[in-house]
């Protein structure tokens, strides 16, 4: 861009481009690698600059809810590790990191099978099904409520509030005055829930995450009373939110793409891959926030300390300067053996997703079976997207599966 063009308009995030916002992030990632947002945040879009800034430490994620959600009471934002720094982010990331360990996710996998086995029957029996609510919601809802120690009679109540604090990462100012009180509502519920939940595994400990974290905040050294609950409520709806948007996409990348189910039918051991390439091809988080601690460089650019920039993780992903035929949906794209940059749907440095091992499996297992299972995928109805701009992804697939 010249030095007397006008900057490109971003318009990504307007309703009219929910369903596809990846040309419009063409345009000005095209354009420049930086562009300001108006709102405070200076929008990084190429795969390179988001790459460096996700990987440096000195870019720190602890300020997204002033940037955010700068009146909104900190209480009802319940994050935990999420937006920390070091030494806090380090210290509550271990406590909870051995949940997902490799041996403890391997361990996840005749359980995911067994849902996705009887999803699967379910949906194969049934003229249609709407896939979200089938497929995409249970199998990590489910997953990660066992892994917490939710029982199975309070999953409907998370299924209820879920959808509602997801939107609520999006910035206040695209928020409705319900969506804000459905958000701060859910928080304090879910707060109240687990107050509770942990005070009955004291009293009867099991081996769940939940036992575990109460018996870490009994010994009183190293985990206080909100940071326990609101570790339990990041790991509960981070552990299922995004990688309902996962299942989603992948399931309409595949009916638009048959060819490539035909290929995972043909190569099962694609399946690992193929989960990679719906989190690069069409993500389930498209932005984060990060704040310079120190003057930086980013892509020739200088940001000095307190500046604030957007990663738009969804734009990098369809970079071509890091991907050949970026906006081609190839299951094959992390299997044929040529270096293929990382994409950034788990983020990258000390804020990489936890849970990646087990949303990697979660997809796997699904894939896999569909793959042996399904012969097509054909689409009963028009996609619905949810409003959201951070968390993104479907409301609504009707599908027909055939064997």
């Amino acid at each position: 861009m010249s030095a007397s063009a006008s900057p490109p308009v971003f318009d990504a995030f307007a309703p009219e481009h929910r369903a596809d916002p990846y040309p419009r992030y063409a345009i000005v990632r095209e354009a420049v690698p930086f562009l300001d947002s108006g709102f405070g945040v200076e929008f990084v879009t190429r795969h390179a600059e988001c790459s460096a800034v996700l990987s440096e430490t000195l870019w720190s994620h602890r300020d997204e809810a002033e940037l955010f959600h700068p009146d909104a009471d900190r209480t009802d934002l319940p994050t935990s590790f999420l937006w920390m720094d070091p030494p806090d982010h380090t210290r509550l990331r271990g406590l909870v990191s051995k949940a997902f360990t490799p041996k403890r996710v391997v361990e996840l996998r005749p359980r995911i099978l067994e849902l996705v086995t009887g999803m699967l029957d379910a949906a194969l029996a049934a003229d249609e099904v709407e896939a979200i609510e089938a497929i995409a919601y249970p199998l990590p809802l489910i997953v990660i409520c066992e892994l917490l120690g939710v029982p199975d009679a309070d999953q409907a109540m998370v299924h209820r509030l879920g959808p509602g604090l997801a939107r609520g990462f999006d910035p206040d100012p695209v928020l409705s005055p319900e969506e804000r009180r459905a958000r701060d509502e859910g928080s304090r519920e879910l707060i109240a829930y687990f107050r509770a939940l942990i005070a009955e595994r004291l009293r009867d400990p099991r081996s769940d995450l939940v036992s575990a974290l109460g018996a870490v905040h009994e010994r009183g050294d190293t985990l206080t009373e909100h940071e326990m609950l609101t570790t339990c409520i990041t790991l509960l709806i981070a552990g299922h939110e995004t990688t309902v948007n996962m299942v989603g996409n992948g399931l309409l990348a595949l009916m638009r793409n048959p060819g490539q189910l035909a290929l995972l039918r043909e190569c099962p051991e694609l399946a690992g891959p193929a989960v990679d390439e719906i989190l690069r091809y069409d993500s389930p988080v498209h932005m984060t926030t990060r704040t310079a601690r120190q003057d930086l460089v980013v892509g020739g650019r200088t940001f000095r300390e307190g500046d604030n920039v957007c990663v738009l993780v969804g734009s990098a992903n369809r970079d071509p300067r890091a991907y050949d035929r970026p906006d081609e949906f190839d299951v094959t794209r992390y299997a044929s053996g040529t270096a293929t940059p990382r994409h950034l749907g788990f983020a990258l440095g000390i804020h990489y997703c936890m849970g990646a091992a087990l949303a990697r499996l979660e997809g796997e297992v699904l894939l896999a079976e569909l793959a042996r299972r399904v012969r097509t995928l054909e689409q009963a109805g028009e996609p619905v997207y949810r409003p959201n701009l951070l968390i993104r992804g479907l409301r609504e697939l009707p599908l027909r599966f055939t064997a």
